[in-house]
């Protein structure tokens, strides 16, 4: 499976994607603006960018999708829209470490997902996984009742990001023979109609245009994009490790430049959860590996 050209694709797309959207909480963070306005302008510009790109790479065959949506279609649209609200507020309000360990829990919602909207079995890897996750929860949501930096709101808004991440993979990875890449574009519009309404106002301070641009134009589609197409290429237990990885680089990125300090709870709480998607995945490897050679 490591040497087929499918799964190397999906490896090579998904660990971009990871890559460039690392940086997103920090752009969050160097915009002046309040999140509604934020809101408005990375989702308009963000979903603009995406529509555009799919309609140049697929010479307009993407567009003409988007007439015949489907349930998947508009289940994905609405699921993005719900999680880029809940990502940019939660970043906003409370720590960013808070945001990005709450938003990697996201495959233990993808699991429970499974098990009671899919109706599958679980296994003892899933309920351990969910157990420690759970504990990590809750060891990260003590920091922030104890004033430690962050904020009940905003974790509570970084899982509802998750749950909309875990349900927009679950789309994804279930209608592999259909790209749900321009429902994006359509999911970011929806959530700046939302936020424009709610936005006290949309002029940007003349300092937020470059951050903006970049992340509207460049951070989110591309990732996006990528994060979307690649896991159609690979086992989950794979892209659960790969995503793993943002939320490593993103809080070191901002306490570097911002010197945005998590705190020992969150560190901890982080740390367990990290702990507990890297084990979990690295035993889901090790048995499909195992099956592999048997068969």
């Amino acid at each position: 499976m490591r040497g087929d050209p499918a799964y190397l694709r999906g490896l090579t797309i998904t660990l971009f994607g990871v890559l460039v959207i690392s940086p997103d909480t920090l752009l969050i963070r160097l915009i002046e603006a309040d999140h509604w306005t934020q809101l408005a302008w990375r989702g308009s510009l963000s979903g603009l960018a995406v529509l555009v790109g799919a309609a140049l790479v697929t010479r307009g065959a993407a567009l003409r999708d988007l007439a015949r949506p489907g349930a998947a279609g508009l289940a994905m649209i609405v699921v993005y829209a719900a999680g880029n609200i809940g990502f940019v507020y939660s970043a906003t309000h409370t720590l960013v470490a808070n945001t990005l360990f709450l938003l990697a829990t996201s495959p233990v919602f993808a699991a429970l997902i499974a098990v009671f909207v899919l109706r599958e079995r679980v296994g003892l890897r899933t309920v351990l996984t969910i157990a420690a996750v759970l504990v990590g929860i809750a060891v990260i949501a003590s920091g922030s009742m104890r004033g430690g930096g962050g904020s009940l709101a905003g974790d509570a808004a970084a899982l509802v990001a998750a749950l909309a991440l875990a349900v927009a993979f679950s789309i994804a990875r279930h209608h592999r023979a259909r790209s749900m890449v321009p429902f994006i574009g359509l999911g970011a519009m929806l959530g700046a109609a939302i936020s424009a309404v709610m936005a006290p106002g949309l002029a940007l301070p003349r300092e937020d245009w470059v951050w903006m641009g970049l992340m509207g134009l460049v951070v989110v589609p591309v990732a996006f994009a990528c994060l979307t197409t690649g896991p159609r290429y690979l086992p989950a237990a794979d892209v659960g490790l790969l995503m793993l990885l943002e939320a490593v680089f993103g809080p070191l990125l901002v306490w570097w430049v911002l010197g945005e300090d998590p705190g020992p709870r969150t560190l901890w709480g982080g740390a367990i959860v990290l702990g507990a998607l890297v084990a979990s995945n690295l035993w889901a490897l090790r048995r499909s590996r195992r099956r592999a050679r048997a068969s």
